[in-house]
């Protein structure tokens, strides 16, 4: 088959990367399609082509209008006009699969003019798009445009049972578990730029977002330090909120000593520096469906402390400490039970990377994704004979 894998704003390349070539080890011819490449991107396409075909001028703007509202409105507009009259000769084939739909009012333009041409194939990341704290504007829509693909993906039962509410048919829904991920190997200048630590260190990384919970773990560690526990706390990652009021509050309360930041767009390679310095690794997430994030720190033997949204309330015992969603004071007791008590937190650790190996890896992605574009083909040259 030829598939064009579409993640227009390069959303998961880690993902992408690992799908795509999995797909094109399984005999087919595969075309990942987002943004240009940023430095911080690491992926390096093998078996399968890439193509900028997204967000050129955006992008290339981008240096110059930034990341605010004046470079998000250039972007949309950008997209926009794309998706209604740009070529979709790099996306016509057996399969055009979406891994996200970015801005949604324009996806429906560009999904309406691909339907006549392929088989449509979209993985849902996550039912609630952008966990409910994007621009309304952004997700308008989002729900119904569903309903115009010929198959759509999911990581697990909970995503599902969420599409299946909606009213969408079981017969259309894949269920492919999300891989481990691996990051690329920090360089000697990130292990170098990230300090080793000298007491237990927590790790919140990835994009800062209102519903990762950032809040929650500041506070529980505020908690902590004011009781006397000996740690440090590392926040690593691009805001996409105000950060300032929290590093302020623990500047404020005398332990800022005790902070370390890294904020902005982070290499792989810097992210698996923070990750190796790490003893516990906090997931506080107020709703998650699938964590790309988490998924790719098993492997580092770190103990793990997860909210129950999501995948993370269907974790086997032991693989992680969970709290319910939203309770910071749940949260304080499960760090506390693991900064006191080592052996407890090495296990946990081992408990965690032990998960993490004995998950199916992306060949079995790859089947199970090449069974739902089967499917989708089967549909689509049924509602094209209709």
């Amino acid at each position: 088959m030829k598939v064009a894998m579409i993640d227009p704003s390069l959303f998961t390349p880690r993902y992408d990367d690992g799908l795509c070539e999995a797909v094109a080890a399984r005999g087919h011819e595969v075309t990942l399609l987002g943004r240009p490449m940023r430095e911080t991107d690491a992926i390096v396409p093998k078996r399968y082509q890439y193509v900028a075909r997204f967000f050129r001028l955006g992008e290339r703007l981008r240096p110059l209008l930034g990341e605010g509202r004046v470079g998000q409105a250039v972007k949309a507009l950008d997209y926009a006009l794309d998706a209604r009259l740009g070529s979709l000769a790099a996306m016509e084939g057996d399969v055009a699969h979406f891994q996200w739909l970015p801005f949604a009012m324009a996806d429906a333009a560009l999904v309406r003019r691909l339907r006549r041409r392929s088989a449509l194939v979209h993985t849902v990341h996550n039912a609630r798009p952008y966990h409910g704290d994007s621009q309304a504007a952004q997700a308008r829509g989002y729900e119904a445009l569903l309903a115009q693909f010929d198959a759509l993906i999911v990581h697990g039962e909970q995503t599902r049972d969420v599409l299946l509410a909606q009213g969408h048919d079981a017969e259309r829904i894949h269920i492919v578990p999300h891989p481990p991920m691996k990051l690329r190997d920090a360089t000697p200048a990130d292990l170098v730029a990230v300090p080793r630590p000298a007491v237990p260190r927590i790790l919140i990384f990835g994009t800062i977002r209102p519903y990762k919970g950032l809040d929650l773990l500041v506070q529980a560690c505020l908690t902590l330090w004011r009781d006397g526990l000996e740690f440090e706390l590392a926040i690593a990652g691009k805001p996409f909120m105000p950060v300032e009021p929290f590093v302020g509050a623990i500047h404020g309360g005398g332990f800022g000593d005790r902070l370390i930041t890294d904020f902005g767009f982070l290499t792989e390679h810097r992210l698996d520096a923070h990750l190796r310095a790490a003893d516990i690794l906090a997931f506080p997430y107020r709703a998650i469906d699938s964590s790309g994030a988490f998924l790719s720190a098993l492997r580092y033997g770190a103990a793990m402390v997860t909210s129950d949204a999501g995948m993370f309330g269907e974790l086997p015992d032991g693989v992680a400490s969970r709290f319910p969603a939203g309770d910071a004071a749940a949260l304080t007791v499960a760090l506390r039970q693991l900064l006191t008590d080592v052996r407890r937190r090495k296990e946990a650790g081992d408990t965690a990377q032990a998960y993490g190996t004995a998950l199916a890896g992306w060949d079995k992605a790859a089947q199970q994704t090449e069974a739902a574009y089967e499917a989708a083909r089967q549909a689509f040259m049924a509602r094209v004979a209709a």
